[in-house]
């Protein structure tokens, strides 16, 4: 759909494999049929999914004009969302399940699918190829960053369950189908600012002020 030009099609492709990401490994764990093969084909698909299709989708959509350097801009989309995988099968074990070490490739991948659904003509003229750049090249940086991304997982064993979470799903559910184009551009740009927005504030309470080193400093040297 992408390569005919049909981008209302095409984009929201990419939040069905979104959808049949988070649910393929509880299957397989409801069923108890996971495997090693199960998490190695996983990755497979989601590179495909989250890698080459919106590559693909946003080359067609601002990026073929650019020649050359389209064709670069979307190889760097395609490699930073295969670091990614690599890096988070790596990086399972022993992590914090509550945080993603970089942006999730499903919600990186969103940001361009909702744009593109959003706005199928592009951003105009003479904005288009500006801010389709924009919209690859950031959440691919923040694919391969370190910078930590809250986990919406709800299913984390030990985690106590809410009522309420049915209710923001339906929520949500229902704020798609009444407003698709505005609602997932919301949520998709959303995600990614918040994830932003908190290595901000956690960096600034992490950085102590010159005055409480000083003081610091002169307490060790009181307490030797």
């Amino acid at each position: 759909y992408s390569m005919r030009g049909e981008f209302v099609t095409a984009a929201p492709f990419i939040g069905f494999a979104t959808v049949l990401d988070l649910l393929d490994g509880r299957i397989a764990r409801a069923t108890d049929s996971a495997s090693e093969f199960g998490v190695e084909f996983d990755s497979l698909a989601d590179i495909i999914s989250f890698g080459v299709a919106p590559a693909i989708l946003v080359f067609a959509w601002a990026l073929e004009p650019l020649g050359q350097l389209g064709w670069t801009v979307a190889f760097l989309w395609l490699t930073a969302a295969a670091v990614r995988l690599a890096r988070f099968n790596v990086q399972t074990k022993g992590s914090d399940k509550r945080y993603f070490v970089g942006m999730p490739s499903p919600a990186a991948a969103g940001v361009p699918a909702a744009t593109v659904f959003a706005l199928p003509g592009g951003f105009g003229e003479p904005f288009n190829i500006v801010g389709a750049l924009v919209v690859m090249l950031l959440p691919a940086i923040l694919m391969v960053s370190r910078i930590r991304f809250r986990s919406f997982n709800l299913l984390i064993p030990g985690r106590q369950r809410s009522y309420m979470t049915p209710l923001v799903i339906a929520g949500v559910i229902g704020a798609i189908a009444a407003e698709p184009q505005i609602v997932l551009v919301v949520l998709a740009y959303s995600y990614l600012f918040t994830g932003l927005a908190g290595h901000v504030f956690n960096r600034g309470r992490l950085v102590p002020s010159r005055s409480d080193g000083m003081e610091e400093s002169e307490s060790k040297r009181s307490a030797s």
